[in-house]
């Protein structure tokens, strides 16, 4: 009996016993996000709530559901708070998520800039040109506040729940790892996807991922995560992950899909990597004072 216990004990708890190895809890908090969304869909159901749910409102569920599922998984299993996942509430969350913002603000500008010189981007028109004022008004805001919640969701599942259980369990350098290809892999699924987009999506998470390893926050990659995907579409007009959306600038991009990405957008072509190493280093530059971030075990 002394030795099952040592042997279930080996397979599912840390070496110190005090509470379930990282796979058990990740394997939990996807227990636990399935078991909400199947309880929505009861709730819908019930409500007799037919018909399609809107993309903010599916966002916001989509929030409540993965945001609950992690803060019981991380309370119940991992015996943490929820806050000491990246979530400190300071000045300098606000200037994380500010500064965050602004980054992919000038890589985009820099992307742009790049393929309309070398005339693989055409400039067609301002969205204002085409729409009323009020109208693309209302659909900037609507995206920026989409993003919110994509950029939430995916930081905290990803560099949040996912690389740092990981990273507990095996290692930091693991953790960044696998937590990236995962995030590459899920993407897959996106319209007009490919082995580049994923390779693309990778670098993206190894991105992520290094602005919270120098901040030991998740403010950082979350700014980055909705800056990203509000100056990429929203804004200059490109594809966002697959996605194609109006944005301020109507462009049509023409060169190669090899350093463009084509239809999925930047993220699929090779452009991706001086880039994000550019974002690295920018990263570099706007924390280069802070401490040295220890992760919490």
């Amino acid at each position: 009996m002394d030795q099952l216990r040592t042997i279930l004990s080996f397979i599912f708890l840390t070496n110190d016993k005090s509470r379930l190895r990282a796979g058990w809890r990740i394997l939990i908090a996807v227990i636990l996000t399935g078991l909400f969304f199947n309880l929505v869909d009861w709730v819908r159901n019930v409500l007799t709530m037919a018909g399609p749910t809107t993309s903010i409102v599916g966002h916001l569920i989509d929030f409540f559901v993965v945001t609950g599922a992690i803060f019981i998984t991380r309370r119940l299993a991992d015996k943490r708070s929820f806050t000491s996942l990246g979530f400190h509430i300071n000045k300098q969350a606000g200037f994380d998520l500010l500064v965050g913002i602004g980054i992919p603000f000038i890589l985009f500008l820099i992307i742009y800039t790049i393929e309309f010189s070398l005339g693989w981007l055409k400039f067609d028109s301002f969205a204002w040109q085409t729409d009323s004022p009020a109208l693309v008004i209302s659909q900037t805001t609507r995206y920026f506040v989409w993003f919110i919640f994509v950029a939430w969701n995916e930081e905290l599942v990803y560099r949040g729940y996912i690389m740092q259980s990981l990273a507990s369990g095996l290692n930091l350098t693991l953790g960044i790892l696998i937590s990236s290809i995962y995030f590459g892999i899920e993407h897959l699924s996106n319209p007009n996807s490919n082995g580049m987009a994923v390779a693309g999506i990778f670098l993206a998470g190894l991105f992520l991922a290094y602005a919270y390893i120098r901040t030991g926050q998740l403010w950082l990659p979350i700014g980055l995560h909705l800056g990203w995907n509000f100056f990429e579409s929203a804004v200059f007009g490109f594809p966002v992950s697959g996605y194609d959306r109006p944005g301020l600038f109507h462009i049509t991009v023409s060169g190669p899909e090899f350093w463009t990405g084509g239809a999925f957008g930047p993220e699929a072509g090779f452009i991706m990597l001086p880039i994000t190493l550019l974002g690295a280093a920018l990263i570099y530059l706007y924390t280069k004072r802070r401490k040295v971030f220890k992760l919490e075990n």
